[in-house]
């Protein structure tokens, strides 16, 4: 057995990996746990997401603290996506020894900076520019409490950011955010190591289908009004057939399909049907409003599914572009749409994704990226 120990601080549960965060999390201490690392698991929990007793089997131990929730952390200048996850036992476990610490997303850095672990391997692992995100969420959201939560927030992220330069190295998802981050902490080392994923390898099935699906987590506020975007602009009076599928659903956008004979809703699918109707799919449509971190969703696809089709900021700091076809307004998506739909998906567009996703994307080859990061 290894005599590599290694604890990860992650921001919530990593089990079931259902959204892009934890998706990112669980395959990582699944590739890890692989090769032979021993690993020291700490989960923030809240309500809503049960103990998984399936991270006991890759982790030496796994321990839960619970989120501390409340007006008292919101009022605090921390941010409170920082604020509610921090625990005097977490510390107390982390200055129990001297092995590295891994802390997912910046949710997960209360301690970075703590005077106790001075001297210690620090890893931060970003996924996002955390306060782009949230000053976008801020420009796109008409509740007015959300919009002053969602400002806030932004400016309280973007100096807590500071305290990244106290970390070993950072360990970030894109080429655009390293870049970025390279130049605001030229002190830093900024490594680029794209988000692990479910697939150890290609699962493409040549031909052709009826249906264009766009997938992803509905109750996030930038994916439903994707799909409003889609419905609205280019499926409305458009005759392919479209298949939304995700989590939670909000009643305005199933009354909203409901209303568009083309279109379907799939609420809540289990991973073996979403993994089919990815398989399936001879499109799949992914556009974004936040050109941030990497969107795992596309790789998913790309691993998995036929053609993908793609606004720019999909792939914005990423290798992908070359994988996929762009377009950046309705008129243009409807006639990408019907060239594809003339297309069969080939052995020629398989050859070309296997050798750009193992070059780029492969979880064994981010997790010798990492080790070299956490031990050399």
């Amino acid at each position: 057995m290894s005599d590599k120990h290694l604890h990860i601080v992650a921001f919530d549960i990593p089990y079931p990996p259902n959204y892009g965060g934890v998706i990112d999390v669980w395959h990582k201490i699944r590739t890890l746990h692989n090769a032979g690392i021993r690993i020291h698991l700490h989960c923030f929990e809240y309500p809503g997401r049960d103990r998984a007793p399936q991270l006991d089997t890759l982790c030496e131990e796994v321990h839960y603290y619970p989120r501390q929730l409340g007006m008292r952390q919101a009022i605090s200048t921390t941010p409170y996506i920082i604020a509610t996850r921090k625990s005097d036992k977490l510390l107390q476990r982390l200055m129990q020894d001297n092995y590295p610490v891994l802390f997912e997303g910046l949710h997960s850095c209360y301690y970075l900076n703590d005077n106790e672990l001075k001297g210690r391997k620090l890893i931060y692992r970003e996924s996002n520019i955390e306060h782009r995100y949230y000053y976008n969420l801020f420009k796109t959201t008409n509740n007015l409490y959300l919009k002053a939560y969602y400002l806030a927030e932004s400016i309280k992220l973007r100096l807590f950011e500071k305290k990244i330069q106290h970390a070993s190295s950072a360990a970030v998802v894109s080429k655009a955010d390293q870049e970025e981050l390279q130049q605001r902490y030229p002190q830093l080392q900024v490594e680029l190591i794209p988000s692990f994923h479910a697939n150890d390898s290609l699962t493409l099935m040549p031909g052709s289908s009826d249906y264009v699906l766009y997938h992803g987590n509905l109750e996030v506020a930038e994916n439903e009004n994707a799909v409003f975007y889609l419905l609205n602009e280019v499926f409305h009076n458009y005759p392919r057939k479209l298949i939304v599928a995700g989590m939670n659903p909000r009643t305005r956008l199933t009354r909203a399909i409901e209303k568009l004979d083309n279109v379907e809703l799939i609420a809540n699918p289990s991973q073996d049907e979403m993994d089919r109707l990815v398989k399936n799919a001879h499109v799949n449509l992914l556009v974004t409003f936040q050109a941030t971190g990497l969107k795992l969703k596309l790789l998913n696809a790309l691993y998995s599914g036929r053609f993908a089709l793609v606004n720019d900021k999909m792939v914005r700091g990423t290798f992908l572009k070359q994988l996929c076809n762009i377009a950046n307004d309705p008129q243009q998506i409807r006639n990408q749409l019907d060239i594809l739909f003339e297309k069969s998906f080939d052995d020629s567009e398989i050859t070309s994704r296997k050798k750009l996703l193992q070059k780029y994307y492969s979880n064994k080859t981010n997790a010798d990226k990492l080790l070299s990061l956490l031990y050399k």
